[in-house]
């Protein structure tokens, strides 16, 4: 028995159905397509150009990118715009609609992350370090507040933690409590594998402005899930 079969779109490319009511079922058909949800994930903190998601996606062809596009749109989670003047250019936003699906990119990578073939040496893109960190906010023993700069090769963000949680936006800030100026890995290497400061420091890959003790504090806020034991051969 086949659990789907291939219709045309209005447009007539082929779109896979799954004759099948749930929810689930409904979600892929819109964006089950390999890669789509991973421009969706670079869409989550704001507008991007398609050369921005050629960049941060880099194992994804120019051709792809564009079908994925053209998909998500069709779909309402994506739109296109274009920039006023000076600057004058095209650009991807997720919809109100789309941006709502960034709870569920939180449960689905809390839960893989359990998982022991989870690579953490593998590359991430800014605006994927940056989601996990609002994903992997767990509660500080005493309560923090901060404002907080990171500065990465090919982007700038800026943070705000409080008790309410952590906002983090595409944007550059006068001044910060707490500036990290390094590339992703190092990033990703002193939150989640608590490598010291001062050694990032020590190798050049980091550079750090501010309060070090809000820094650690910070940095105390996050923690990978525990990995599930390993599958018996």
């Amino acid at each position: 028995m086949k659990s789907e079969k291939v219709i045309p779109t209005q447009e007539g490319a082929p779109k896979r159905w799954y004759q099948d009511a749930c929810g689930v079922a409904l979600a892929l058909e819109l964006v089950g397509e390999r890669w789509a949800l991973l421009v969706i994930r670079e869409l989550m903190l704001g507008a991007r150009r398609f050369s921005e998601l050629r960049a941060d996606l880099p194992g994804l062809s120019a051709n792809v990118l564009t079908q994925r596009l053209d998909g998500l749109e069709r779909s309402g989670v994506v739109r296109r715009r274009r920039l006023p003047p000076p600057a004058a250019v095209q650009v991807y936003e997720l919809t109100d609609w789309g941006r709502e699906a960034e709870p569920i990119f939180q449960a689905l990578a809390r839960w893989a992350l359990r998982s022991p073939d989870h690579d953490p040496s593998l590359p991430l893109s800014p605006v994927s370090a940056m989601l996990s960190l609002r994903m992997m906010l767990r509660t500080a023993r005493e309560p923090v507040s901060m404002t907080l700069q990171f500065r990465f090769p090919t982007a700038v963000f800026s943070g705000r933690l409080s008790t309410s949680g952590l906002e983090i936006e595409r944007s550059d800030v006068a001044a910060a409590d707490v500036v990290f100026e390094t590339d992703t890995g190092t990033f990703i290497g002193l939150v989640y594998g608590k490598r010291p400061l001062d050694a990032a420091e020590a190798a050049g890959r980091l550079r750090l402005e501010g309060d070090r003790a809000l820094a650690q504090r910070f940095i105390d806020c996050f923690a990978l899930p525990p990995k599930l034991p390993a599958a018996a051969d």
